[in-house]
């Protein structure tokens, strides 16, 4: 038997799994199983706590998109981790742990039932390239970006999986579509992996606030989703961003057996 925990960063959701003892089995074809929405638990991925063998890093994160593979850096799915971590009382108020994309801190700003606020640093973003269509980066992630009008009645599945496969992106690529309001920005995502719109992407919020960071003065973006609201803070030198910050809630959905 295996016990699991089930999260979800603003609607992002993850079935969490306490792999310190190595015991877990990470067949493909079993997370997929696990995340499958009918048949299984249901999320859009799996994540594992590790036992680290580093000083100064308190646990390694895995995570596996819902179709089994191994994935690269998950926002919502590392400030969801957090928030496990803290429940199985390997750290306190702020942490230092390893992703796959490497070492990141993480503070818990505030814990209020089921619903825990994390601010999360993520890796620093050196290269934004141009495209006649949209922006590429990466963030943890690879993200294309594009700007677009009406974003909540945008077809998001038929556009997003277009440029998930577009030749210019190597492995394929995530998909945020944009929109720009006065205080805040509007996202929404085509997740690889998951195949499909996801109702917030912590990598994908990151992406769309950085570009939108470099058309204008500011180093706190307001960003809204499907699933819910995030804050990012970053600092800004030329086109080179630093001391990234994605700040939002995790919320522990419920536990079971395996």
């Amino acid at each position: 038997m295996q016990h699991f925990v089930k999260y979800h960063g603003a609607g992002n959701d993850f079935v969490m799994i306490d792999n310190r003892d190595g015991q877990f089995c990470k067949d493909v074809a079993y997370v997929h199983a696990l995340c499958h929405r009918r048949t299984g638990i249901g999320a859009d991925g799996l994540i594992t706590i590790e036992q680290s063998h580093e000083d100064g890093i308190d646990f390694v994160m895995h995570y596996f998109n819902s179709d089994g593979k191994e994935g690269s850096m998950c926002g919502n799915g590392g400030r969801c981790a957090v928030a496990f971590a803290k429940e199985l009382n390997i750290i306190g108020q702020s942490t230092t742990f390893k992703g796959i994309d490497g070492i990141h801190q993480a503070e818990i700003l505030s814990h209020n039932g089921l619903e825990t606020i994390v601010k999360l640093q993520m890796t620093d973003v050196l290269d934004i390239k141009t495209y006649e269509d949209g922006y590429f980066l990466n963030t943890g992630s690879p993200h294309f970006v594009k700007f677009v009008s009406n974003v909540q009645q945008f077809p998001v599945y038929e556009e997003g999986k277009l440029l998930r496969y577009d030749t210019r992106f190597t492995g394929g690529t995530n998909v945020d579509f944009v929109e720009t309001f006065a205080d805040y920005i509007f996202v929404r995502t085509f997740e690889r992996g998951v195949e499909d719109e996801t109702l917030s992407c912590g990598t994908g919020v990151t992406a769309s606030a950085l570009v939108y960071a470099l058309h204008n003065n500011t180093e706190h973006v307001n960003i809204h989703t499907l699933g819910g609201e995030f804050q990012v803070y970053l600092q800004k030198v030329e086109n080179k961003f630093t001391r990234i910050f994605l700040q939002g809630p995790t919320h522990r959905s419920f536990q079971g057996i395996i």
